[in-house]
């Protein structure tokens, strides 16, 4: 083992290109510095987008190195400064980059440790470390970490897995800590991509085609190129305009008089037949999940059930559209930008301009949400290609009708359900196939010996893409739906039907807690008010949801009263940040269960703005609480996304129970009986 202290970086400057996005740095200067006066900064490529994981992963390393959280600096999401990472999704920070910075935070420890000997002249195992120093209790002296490195790199080698601190043991991490820089956020002095600005910055906007698919014909730029202060960019089939502001960007925009041909395309109307009979040449393997006979267990059934379940286009609706802004100077290329893959923007930037990683830097301010829907580079593209052709630095921003029409959507499907039981509910096959939707957590939890799962990919009308949970929602929503069924054809508490066809011991105990909160059991639905139970398990998270809703039935408006989660993610690292994850998840949750939905024809977004397409609103938020299960001696696993996948089926089995109408389909209530409320038609 080498320990050693230099002046250069040299880490710094080969950032994310010499793993080639495979194999993950073992020097631990790639990971930490220590300066002079103590303060710690810590290097990850992965990104802050609303998660909170610029504190709970601070915590991880103010835990192992023992300092204080305070003296903790996160650096993230800089492909020039940040050791290569894949990207911000599928709820991986923590379980994957949380040991990684746990292992290099207490290497570096034990390494100030093994100095701190070395300079006394004592044997290691003698000192502690504790809140930022070294200290040699038997002669009474400590030594700050700070002058220890006098501010040098970290020259150490991490080969083997270090001895972390057991999760009982946790101080720091565990704990309910505030939001790491949560006061630049209140007050307005964070700059989100939106917000940078750079001296000489130029405005830049982009000509879109009249439809998806469509085939440029002709423009007439003639008006736009005699506007003053204006440059017209033009190159093949891109077309775009920079001014000195955004208005005038946006003005010169609008002169330019273009041509396109839009081809007939599919629209909502047929939507879901259209996906069952379009199947994408490449269908992998087949089913993955199959056992036993559906084909004789159904026939053997005294209890069947089957059903089609629905779920639209969503957009990704976030806060913050598309934003970018580009640099070149001397050659290399800078772009500030909200992404979920700085690393992966970075290469798409590589390919569109034959550039060298060396000659790209792709920085990612914290940015406003992202969920799954921003894993693509087209703002960067765009400001880059504008700042090239201006020679200065270009700023774009997309309008919320762009990022509605132009950014990828959560997939559509249809997904078909039978199953059969013994009359004493005993699960004796189900019968699972998502048509398009995707995989994600299709295989049930629940015991059934014959079985026959099965993800077929369509060809899509529309872009589709990632979406927090992915597929997850959908199939929880349909099965948890068809159990639902399952458990009123037999004449059984929903809950007792799923308990007894269950031995997975983690969700039962999540859906204990959740129905004991809850007090399921006893309480029973009325016309007006209803009760629904929904659970799964997704990437290692363990939920279950109940609701409570409320139903007018002259209008058949919807309202969801109350809702219980019942959480079991392992080890918990904040639990003030789960539960803020976790209700987020929920109030997300509410738009695509009851209203959201994209309509098209023709190649064309026809509700591309906040005024047609409805997004939960603070009058739609129930009253919420979390129960947390702290399963202390498990991983921390799946917090990000599955607190999502509950509230659909859990809200759907509400409403049976209240008006005996099962509506499989989402959005469940997009009809307005009161203006801008959902409810349903039976």
């Amino acid at each position: 083992m080498l320990i050693c202290f230099t002046h250069t970086s040299t880490w710094a400057q080969e950032s994310g290109r010499a793993f080639g996005g495979h194999e993950l740095p073992k020097e631990l200067s790639a990971w930490l510095h220590i300066a002079a006066d103590g303060r710690v900064k810590v290097f990850t490529g992965k990104v802050e987008v609303g998660q909170n994981i610029r504190t709970s992963l601070a915590q991880l390393v103010a835990e192992e190195l023992r300092v204080p959280f305070d003296t903790i600096t996160m650096v993230m999401g800089d492909t020039d400064l940040t050791p290569w990472d894949m990207g911000t999704f599928g709820s991986r920070t923590t379980p994957t980059m949380g040991p990684q910075l746990r292992t290099m935070a207490a290497a570096a420890r034990q390494m100030l440790i093994e100095v701190a000997a070395e300079r006394w002249h004592v044997a290691p195992a003698g000192l502690s470390s504790a809140e930022g120093k070294v200290t040699d209790p038997l002669n009474s002296r400590s030594l700050p970490y700070g002058e220890i490195t006098r501010g040098k790199e970290l020259v150490k080698t991490v080969s083997n897995a270090e001895s972390l601190t057991a999760v009982t043991q946790w101080k720091i991490a565990g704990a309910a800590v505030p939001k790491a820089e949560g006061r630049d956020f209140v007050t307005g002095k964070h700059k989100y991509p939106s917000d940078i600005s750079l001296p000489e910055m130029m405005f830049g906007a982009v000509l879109r085609p009249d439809g998806f698919n469509a085939t440029f014909v002709s423009v007439d730029t003639g008006i736009t190129e005699k506007l003053p202060g204006v440059k017209l960019v033009r190159d093949g089939d891109f077309v775009g305009v920079v001014a000195p502001d955004a208005f005038t960007a946006q003005h010169a925009l609008s002169t330019i008089q273009a041509r396109w041909d839009v081809p007939a395309q599919p629209s909502n109307q047929g939507l879901f037949a259209y996906l069952k009979n379009n199947p994408e040449t490449d269908q992998g393997d087949g089913p993955e999940h199959v056992s036993g006979s559906v084909t004789q267990a159904m026939a053997a059934a005294d209890l069947k059930l089957e059903e089609q379940y629905t779920v639209a286009y969503i957009a990704h609706a976030p806060l913050e559209p598309r934003a970018a802004v580009a640099e070149w100077t001397d050659g290399k290329l800078t772009v500030w930008t909200g992404t979920q893959r700085p690393f992966g923007v970075r290469d798409q930037l590589m390919q569109a301009f034959h550039l060298p990683s060396a000659q790209v830097r792709v920085i990612q301010p914290d940015m406003g949400s992202g969920y799954g829907g921003k894993h693509t580079g087209e703002a960067a593209i765009e400001a880059a290609r504008l700042a090239k052709a201006a020679g200065k630095p270009v700023k774009v921003v997309w309008s919320r009708s762009e990022e509605f029409t132009w950014a990828y959507l959560r997939p559509a499907g249809l997904i078909e359900i039978k199953a059969g039981a013994r009359r004493d509910g005993t699960l004796v096959a189900w019968e699972h196939h998502n048509y398009n939707s995707g995989p994600a957590a299709i295989g049930t939890p629940y015991n059934v010996a014959n079985q026959l799962i099965e993800y077929h990919a369509a060809k899509t009308p529309l872009r589709q893409g990632s979406y927090r949970g992915l597929a997850s929602t959908a199939n929880h929503f349909a099965r948890e739906s068809h159990m639902d069924g399952m458990a009123h054809i037999a004449g059984m508490d929903p809950l007792e039907f799923r308990l007894k066809n269950l031995t997975d011991s983690r969700l039962q105990a999540v859906f204990q807690a959740a129905a004991t909160k809850f007090s399921w059991g006893r309480l029973k639905s009325t016309p007006e008010r209803g009760f629904g139970f929904a659970g799964g398990v997704d990437k290692g998270g363990y939920v279950a949801t109940c609701a409570e809703v409320e139903i007018d039935p002259a209008t058949k408006r919807v309202r969801i009263r109350r809702v219980i989660q019942a959480w079991d993610c392992g080890a918990i690292v904040n639990p003030d940040g789960l539960r803020n994850q976790l209700v987020g998840a929920i109030v997300q949750g509410i738009g695509g269960a009851l209203f959201e939905r994209i309509l098209f024809a023709n190649g064309r977004i026809l509700n591309p703005h906040f005024a047609q397409y409805r997004v939960p609103r603070f009058s739609d938020t129930p009253q919420i609480e979390i129960v947390l299960v702290d399963r202390k001696d498990l991983p921390s696993a799946g917090a990000g996304e599955t607190g999502l996948v509950g509230l659909a089926p859990a809200v759907g089995n509400a409403i049976f129970a209240a008006s005996g109408i099962r509506l499989p389909k989402m959005p469940m209530a997009p009809q307005s009986g009161v203006p801008g409320e959902p409810s349903f038609r039976s």
